[in-house]
């Protein structure tokens, strides 16, 4: 694609990357039918075609972007499947959080709009105010209905039930192999799953424990930063980069060292994936962020290369698994999961539409709540049709839209290859008929 950016422009460097990503599209249109937003909107603007041509006039104009781009902008889920699905290499990734960037810096949203992304950044990476704003929200989400937009939005996402305690894994600690030794990884502490789902990293620690693995919680270490990161605001992500950069390099530059950094969020592991980048133009950081990057595995990623320990009983359930676009789109994980799965004894399946988003996007589906439940409808129907037992994925994120929806207890895949190779029974699966019949005929 032709630009026609202007040099004084292209002296900044993100300008300047985006301008060669930009040229490397041919207008081809191959990403259309993979495009969340486009199947549901069918305006070619809500597509990655569409904004990258928005993106594009966007740099050739200079100054503060108009409504209209920024709209269309802020409707792209960043699910990256038209990345993977490129045959010209376009990397969508980098240009879209750059033009959140420059919007971020160069627009003037409304005040409501402000307030409630100022919301967001402030509250989701703190473990403390992000429990006390799920507590406000779990009061007042009976009066959800008499509010509209992304205030009913956040009301419907607080839970229903109260919150788990924390747990006594929240905490700087070291947790010991069993038996040998085979590695030393650290786990990312981080945000909403600590506080919304606690369980998924005790069982990420069992599970790294019966492998042979000493598992560290570094003292300082937390949210990865992507929730400022997508809304275009890298000056409140940095801060938190740096210091999860300094936690972690601190454990691997000690005497044990560490083999990875273990994250089993894949929201988050795509983040840290991207540290290396996100500094690259800093010389006093970039290359302790391209070495955090390097260390970063996921859960699946890591167990697979050590390989799953022979099940204790053979569960002969079936269960459906949600790639999360992070996961297979952002990390490129498509297949160790499932594999891990099948190993540990469970009939998988997965979603005719697999390859498309579920709507929650990080917090997508708070900003952009149409889009995200008509997303979240198809998916819930994909998943329905599987006729399974048991639904799985690998990010809180979709958990938590797709939970309570699709008729059957949704777990993360990892507190299933606990279970399976000797942990406890998940609990949102003890009062499961399905799971009470298989095992009482096992």
């Amino acid at each position: 694609m032709r630009t026609r950016i202007g040099d004084a422009a292209l002296a900044d460097p993100g300008i300047a990357l985006s301008n060669d990503i930009i040229r490397a599209c041919v207008h081809c249109g191959t990403c259309l039918s993979h495009c969340p937003t486009y199947q549901v909107r069918h305006d070619e603007n809500d597509s990655p075609r569409g904004r990258i041509v928005l993106m594009r006039n966007m740099y050739e104009s200079g100054g503060a972007p108009d409504p209209k781009t920024v709209a269309h902008l802020d409707r792209c889920l960043t699910c990256l499947a038209c990345e993977a699905i490129c045959p010209s290499d376009v990397q969508y990734s980098k240009l879209i959080a750059h033009g959140r960037e420059y919007v971020e810096t160069h627009y003037r949203r409304p005040p409501l709009q402000r307030t409630i992304r100022r919301a967001l950044i402030t509250l989701i990476p703190s473990r403390r105010l992000f429990r006390v704003a799920l507590v406000a929200g779990r009061l007042f989400r009976p009066l959800r209905s008499a509010f509209g937009g992304t205030l009913r939005a956040m009301l419907e996402m607080a839970p229903a039930t109260p919150l788990p305690a924390q747990s006594p894994v929240d905490r700087a600690q070291v947790f010991p192999a069993q038996g040998l030794r085979r590695a030393r990884v650290s786990l990312l502490n981080g945000c909403v799953q600590t506080v919304l789902d606690p369980a998924i990293n005790e069982a990420t620690i069992r599970l790294l424990q019966r492998h042979g693995v000493e598992v560290v919680i570094a003292r300082g270490a937390g949210c990865c930063g992507a929730p400022a990161e997508h809304m275009g605001r890298e000056a409140q992500a940095l801060p938190l980069v740096k210091s999860n950069i300094d936690a972690w390099l601190r454990e691997a530059d000690g005497p044990a060292g560490l083999d990875a950094i273990i994250v089993n969020t894949s929201g988050c592991g795509t983040s840290l994936k991207a540290y290396g980048h996100a500094l690259r133009l800093d010389p006093a950081w970039r290359d302790k962020a391209a070495r955090v990057s390097a260390l970063a595995k996921d859960i699946t990623e890591f167990i697979a290369q050590l390989g799953l320990q022979t099940p204790v009983i053979r569960q002969g359930l079936r269960v459906v698994y949600h790639a999360a676009c992070s996961m297979q789109h952002g990390q490129r994980i498509v297949h160790q999961p499932l594999d891990l799965l099948r190993d540990a004894g469970f009939e998988v399946v997965q979603p005719a539409d697999n390859f498309m988003c579920c709507g929650s996007a990080g917090v997508y589906n708070l900003l952009q709540p149409e889009i995200a439940g008509e997303l979240k409808q198809r998916k819930v129907a994909a998943i329905r049709a599987t006729v399974s037992d048991i639904a799985a994925a690998g990010n809180i994120g979709c958990m938590t839209q797709l939970a309570g929806a699709v008729g059957i207890p949704f777990v993360h895949t990892v507190q299933l290859l606990d279970w399976a190779t000797g942990g406890p029974v998940p609990d949102a699966l003890r009062d499961s008929d399905a799971v009470r019949l298989k095992r009482a005929v096992a």
